[in-house]
């Protein structure tokens, strides 16, 4: 078709919706009760926004939001559906473990640093909370108190010793 032929006031471009926190193929969506609760909590508040759309005059920016809401929830909605909450027990809290907070102290620095390891969509470095998938997690999983673990970034190795576990019960 000939480009004289095209309504190009017709031409929207679509929106480029965010991804969301990549997990792993085959991997299961484990998130903490804490960490579904704020999925659900995003889920309304994007459902709020819909809605808050809905009432705007039609225009091209209220479709192009639209469309980027939607999207954002239907990546959300599947993040949500295959979610896996992990409830801690008392007989996994001398391991780490998903929901761990972890103190680890690195040998040649001899700073410690707090971390928790949590679901991927609630991993926040900010929050010293850290992804179960992260190489730092799958380092430290299993480990106990006094363990020590190695860390590979690139060409250098980190090495780290657990200082403390503790669970939120």
């Amino acid at each position: 078709m000939s480009r004289a032929f095209v309504n190009e006031d017709n031409q929207e471009e679509a929106p480029i919706i965010p991804p969301r926190a990549p997990l792993p193929d085959g991997v299961p969506n484990y998130v903490t009760k804490k960490g579904f609760d704020l999925l659900k909590k995003e889920r309304s508040l994007l459902h709020e926004e819909i809605e808050q759309l809905h009432s705007l005059e039609d225009d091209k920016d209220k479709r192009y939001k639209m469309q980027l809401a939607k999207g954002k929830l239907a990546l959300l909605d599947a993040r949500i559906s295959s979610a896996r909450i992990l409830e801690v027990s008392e007989n996994e809290t001398e391991e780490v473990r998903f929901g761990a907070k972890v103190t680890l102290r690195f040998t040649n620095e001899k700073t410690e640093q707090t971390l928790q390891l949590v679901g991927v969509d609630e991993a926040n470095v900010k929050e010293q909370k850290i992804a179960f998938t992260a190489p730092i997690a799958k380092a430290i999983t299993g480990k106990r108190i006094g363990d020590k673990a190695d860390l590979q970034l690139g060409r250098d190795k980190r090495s780290m010793e657990v200082i403390s576990i503790d669970y939120e019960l």
